[in-house]
């Protein structure tokens, strides 16, 4: 098989080109085998398969969580609402205990579930491949929801460095 040519652009470019695609940005919780709550702000969520129902993210190798996520047999997937950027912000950056006053109930597996999230996918954590400076975790979806207003709410959105609400065109 042919190997891809090597890239005719620097890091930045490539940035600055992803960039031009919007994402919903979620939030992704587990638990550690410790008790720990653990959650990362992630905009590379997508599903994959509507039988059996498959979604997938990624992280990055280097991230302090990975450990944690790579080895348990369950997360969730909880897509933010527009009004939830403090809570994409403190899940980005926050060290220490970031669910430190941050409400969320636990879901059938034990993992936890944020209040307000636009919808949640409770996953088992089917499988990991190994790509470049990330891992892609392909989740089987056991359980999910959607907020009882989320038809009346704006997601949150990030776009060009920056993150947005969307607003219904027409």
């Amino acid at each position: 098989m042919k190997r891809a040519n090597a890239p005719n652009f620097d890091a930045a470019a490539f940035r600055r080109a992803l960039g031009q695609f919007a994402t919903g940005v979620t939030v992704i919780t587990t638990r550690a085998p410790s008790g720990a709550l653990i959650g990362i702000t992630a905009s590379s969520f997508n599903s994959v398969s509507l039988s059996p129902p498959l979604v997938l993210w990624s992280l990055a190798t280097r991230s302090a969580s990975m450990p944690v996520f790579r080895s348990n047999s369950h997360y969730v997937v909880n897509v933010l609402a527009a009004s939830q950027l403090e809570l994409c912000k403190r899940f980005a950056t926050v060290k220490g205990d970031r669910f430190e006053g941050v409400s969320h109930a636990a879901g059938d597996t034990g993992m936890p579930v944020l209040d307000g999230a636009l919808a949640w996918f409770e996953c088992h954590n089917r499988s990991r491949y190994d790509e470049g400076d990330h891992v892609i975790f392909v989740g089987e979806v056991e359980r999910c929801g959607v907020h009882e207003r989320a038809s009346e709410t704006e997601p949150l959105v990030f776009h060009n460095g920056e993150f947005h609400g969307l607003k219904r065109l027409g």
